[in-house]
């Protein structure tokens, strides 16, 4: 058995936490592994107490919702997100429509984001669009509104509805969140959305800088309802962690990037998660690599070994 697998019969120091605040941590089902192992990935996250488990749309891999809806009926507790969903692909009303069907069927634990998408694969659908940050910021506008249980005539430069509103509108409210990098993006996140999502090629100063202009936009609309934080982290552990973390931070032009990414036993992730969250963020959620060999390992480490580390 790898011995990240076993667990240690020597605690591990629990490290402080910040005053008042607990950091939820999740863990990432890759879209690089075949649609057919989510059901194990999920089973063993219900089964082993992981609070978050979080799905991507990647082109041209697998589709948000479905994996979603697929990975509630197949659990009873795990929370799944849906990080993210490219919006250039996507009519809103269709996006309200599955996301109140999944707040209907799984109340509480569904978490829907949205975001512009890799505009070059935007581009090989020929859904690319001139505007990506108009878009967005239509896209959640509309969205949100509709999941309010609004009826809505609009004339968008993207979103166009005619006396648009949903027959089954959540029960109760349902968030949005935005993916985004970029400055412009963070804002629109903090003015127009209900949290704001993270890549993993985010330190614990650009969590900071984020959470800065995430505010910004805020202010900037007045809003003073809390505002989620979450960030992705790329991790590794077990036989090969440091092989796999460097080969995936090339791969990804993060060579020179500056603590990004970890690799080592449960009291190093945990370290790491530690710095994001006293740098802003709300949520912590592990991104193995893309070639990690034990999916449900990864999660039983996180859930098991991880999270006890992070209280």
């Amino acid at each position: 058995m790898n011995s990240r697998r076993t667990k240690s019969r020597c605690p591990h120091p629990v490290l402080p936490t910040r005053k008042g605040d607990m950091t939820r941590l999740g863990v990432v089902f890759r879209p690089q592994l075949p649609p057919e192992r989510l059901r194990a990935v999920t089973r063993t996250a219900d089964d082993v107490g992981l609070e978050e488990l979080w799905l991507w749309e990647d082109c041209f891999r697998e589709g948000g919702i479905s994996t979603a809806a697929a990975a509630l009926a197949w659990s009873e507790r795990v929370r799944v997100g849906v990080g993210l969903l490219p919006v250039p692909l996507r009519n809103v009303a269709l996006t309200a429509m599955e996301t109140a069907s999944l707040h209907r069927m799984f109340p509480g634990r569904a978490t829907v984001v949205v975001g512009h998408g890799v505009q070059d694969w935007m581009a090989q659908v020929g859904a690319r669009p001139a505007s990506p940050l108009t878009l967005l910021g239509e896209h959640l506008d509309a969205l949100r509104a509709l999941l309010a249980g609004q009826r809505l005539t609009v004339r968008g430069r993207y979103v166009t509805l005619d006396d648009v509103g949903l027959d089954w509108p959540p029960d109760t409210p349902a968030q949005v969140f935005a993916g985004a990098t970029g400055p412009r993006t963070l804002r629109l996140s903090g003015a127009r959305a209900d949290g704001t999502v993270l890549t993993a090629s985010t330190s614990p100063d650009g969590v900071r800088r984020a959470r800065q202009l995430v505010d910004e936009g805020r202010r900037e609309t007045g809003r003073t309802d809390p505002h989620t934080v979450v960030v992705y982290l790329l991790a590794a552990t077990g036989a090969g962690a440091e092989t796999r973390l460097r080969a995936e931070l090339a791969a990804e032009g993060l060579e020179s990037a500056q603590d990004v990414g970890v690799a080592g036993d449960a009291t190093a992730v945990a370290r790491a998660v530690r710095r994001l969250a006293e740098a802003g963020a709300d949520t912590v959620v592990l991104q193995p690599t893309g070639d990690e060999p034990d999916p449900e390992g990864f999660v039983r480490f996180t859930a098991e070994e991880v999270r006890p580390l992070v209280p």
